[in-house]
């Protein structure tokens, strides 16, 4: 099994690349202060807080920032982003799987007494430089195929925006998370104008001196100093990559994708081609591909002995846009 971390002030995991943001909250006086400001609770003994972050789970190179159970009856998964990532319901739902996996180890799961577990929550520090609103809420259920009323597994994450100037109550009742706000900032702000090293270490110097982060940046100078640069250089590198990967894999999947899609079948062409279209395609103009695609869809449809009214249930149309998109047969 995953082993846990049981320290309260960590440096850097080797295993995988670590944040400021976990670097700082890893320290349960710090996460509890955390805790208290999103839950409104006013909790003052940290050992309250039972750290359950799982060392080595980790999924495709990433793990799970900060988890830790409350009263033994609430388990906290926190996650820093500081890219948007739509798909962090499922990795999340990897991640308590883990954690639950975990914490049942020694239970009976095949007996007749029922086992208690705590009530996963799930919340996402956003940072990064895309605006994005003070609150949103990310479900599993987005990234179905197939949109379903009542999903039978559904996991919803709380995205909270925590750069400076958003989310003013919360920052105010977090003094760690209004300066990380503010360390963050200038660090930004400042590798604008100069080499990114001497952008880092100066937003270093000038918050020691004038208090923010102060303890936390003065014991972990060097660290602070590698991680904030290893931060700025892997968003800046995952920006560059997906407008590349984005430029060449789009045209790339339309020219391909698409016409494997009609080739392989109904089938290949909606995993690779209709889902992409309908993933990207409303805002980027992919409206007459996906309009040809439904055209050759309806029309192998009909010609394997379908009616109008069938293929309308089917694919959620209206039956006059099947008819007139099927045209004859």
């Amino acid at each position: 099994m995953p082993k846990k971390v049981t320290s309260t002030e960590n440096t850097v995991n080797r295993e995988y690349k670590s944040s400021i943001f976990a670097m700082l909250f890893r320290d349960k006086t710090r996460l509890l202060e955390l805790y208290n400001a999103i839950s409104k609770t006013e909790f003052t003994d940290p050992d309250l807080l039972k750290v359950v972050t799982l060392e080595n789970a980790i999924y495709m190179g990433l793990k799970n920032d900060l988890s830790f159970i409350v009263l033994e009856i609430r388990l906290y998964l926190y996650e820093h982003q500081s890219t948007p990532n739509p798909n962090m319901p499922l990795r999340d739902l990897l991640y308590v799987a883990d954690e639950f996996s975990d914490l049942t180890k020694d239970m009976n799961l095949y007996g007749s007494r029922k086992i208690r577990i705590p009530a996963p929550h799930f919340f996402i520090f956003y940072n990064g430089e895309e605006e994005r609103p003070d609150r949103d809420v990310l479900k599993l259920s987005d990234l179905y195929y197939e949109k379903e009323e009542d999903p039978s597994l559904e996991l919803k994450a709380v995205v909270l925006n925590i750069n400076k100037g958003h989310n003013p109550e919360l920052m105010e009742t977090c003094r760690t998370l209004r300066e990380y706000a503010e360390y963050t900032d200038r660090v930004r702000r400042y590798a604008k104008e100069m080499p990114l090293e001497e952008a880092v270490e100066q937003a270093i110097t000038e918050c020691i001196r004038e208090g923010i982060l102060e303890d936390f940046l003065k014991k972990n100078r060097a660290e602070a100093m590698k991680v904030s640069i290893y931060e700025y250089d892997a968003q800046k590198h995952i920006e560059m990559e997906r407008e590349d990967s984005y430029k060449d894999g789009y045209q790339a999947g339309r020219d391909d994708g698409y016409q494997s899609g009609k080739e392989d079948g109904y089938q290949s062409g909606r995993e690779d081609g209709y889902q992409a279209g309908k993933d990207d395609g409303y805002q980027t103009g992919k409206g007459d591909g996906r309009t040809e695609m439904l055209r050759q869809v309806i029309r192998t449809m009909l010609t394997n002995g379908k009616t109008v009214s069938q293929i309308a249930a089917d694919l959620g149309m209206d039956e006059k846009s099947v008819s007139d998109l099927g045209g004859k047969a």
